[in-house]
């Protein structure tokens, strides 16, 4: 690890406009992503900026009948929340299915969104890798290469990583929208589908921040009444990333909502194909990855998504 610089400040905005100002800055929280990153020099920050101390550690109701979750709001303590466990289910399940206890403890929400892939070869810097180091192409796409745990949707001919949160998969379901705070003080509020950028022929811009912004709040909406599901597949029992996650919210009319994680560079979700929910799995999951372009090895992703959401499903 090299050496750096590190300071702690205490409102969100002085934390935008510092990073900003400091050439090669990066904030940190709970850094369970960014050290490792950090360690295998594929993150080279100048300065860190410590913003446990901006106050953002409160989930409060909204006046639209949702709640807003502070962006340091522990995994953990999110998890456990009497309201998130009664209300909004498919979140808690989403993220005690994510790392270990003792991670949980310490990332956070505004963190577990803009952890980076864990694809080999973008972990591997003598590979090379379009995400990591632009225009150096991409190892997972070359002959021989491992490509089983890596997209099949939303890919591109420089990327085919996926996201690894499962917190976000399960947010995308639920409508969820993330706030923000700019160097110059100005707010804004994004759709999680709005944040998160398909790789296309730029794989190393994850997502709409721009310099020196900061994620301050996640808000979820008025509960959606009904079951509420995740169910994470995966290659060993803990501590493992998804090779296919389904979130899963089933109205009592019948009806409701679907996300994937596991597939895609961003939690993958398409509203259009929530209506094919009633006719079953093989019908919504024909819609929802649509123009899917698997390699050979991950192919079987295509089934496994089906059968995940036949499952549960069934379970009624």
């Amino acid at each position: 690890m090299r050496a750096f610089s590190y300071e702690r400040v205490s409102d969100p905005a002085q934390a935008a406009a510092r990073a900003a100002e400091v050439p090669g800055a990066k904030f940190i929280a709970g850094g369970t992503n960014l050290l490792d990153l950090m360690k295998h020099e594929i993150e080279i920050p100048q300065h860190l900026i410590d913003v446990t101390g901006t106050g953002l550690n409160d989930i409060t109701p909204t006046s639209g009948g949702g709640l807003r979750v502070g962006a340091m709001v522990r995994n953990s303590g999110l998890a456990a929340d009497p309201r998130i466990r009664r209300d909004y289910g498919v979140l808690s399940r989403a993220l005690v299915s994510g790392a270990s206890g003792q991670l949980r403890n310490k990332a956070t929400t505004g963190g577990n969104l803009l952890q980076r892939t864990r694809c080999p070869y973008f972990y591997d810097t003598a590979m090379p890798c379009n995400k990591r180091a632009p225009g150096a192409g991409c190892a997972a796409l070359g002959d021989g290469a491992t490509s089983r745990q890596l997209g099949i949707i939303g890919t591109s001919d420089r990327c085919i990583a996926t996201h690894p949160s499962d917190m976000a998969v399960a947010l995308r379901v639920l409508d969820a929208d993330i706030e923000t705070v700019m160097p110059s003080g100005k707010t804004r509020r994004l759709t999680l589908d709005e944040f998160y950028r398909l790789p296309g022929d730029t794989p190393e811009v994850e997502n709409a921040l721009e310099p020196g912004e900061m994620i301050t709040a996640v808000v979820l909406p008025a509960p959606v009444e009904g079951r509420h599901a995740y169910y994470k597949v995966r290659d060993r029992a803990s501590y493992a990333f998804a090779l296919v996650s389904v979130a899963l919210i089933k109205t009592p009319d019948g009806s409701g909502r679907v996300a994937l994680g596991g597939v895609a560079p961003k939690p993958w979700r398409r509203e259009e194909a929530d209506a094919a929910l009633p006719k079953g799995a093989t019908a919504l999951m024909e819609r929802l990855l649509n123009g899917a372009r698997p390699t050979q090895e991950n192919a079987f992703k295509l089934t496994l998504a089906e059968r995940t959401l036949a499952a549960l499903l069934a379970q009624e």
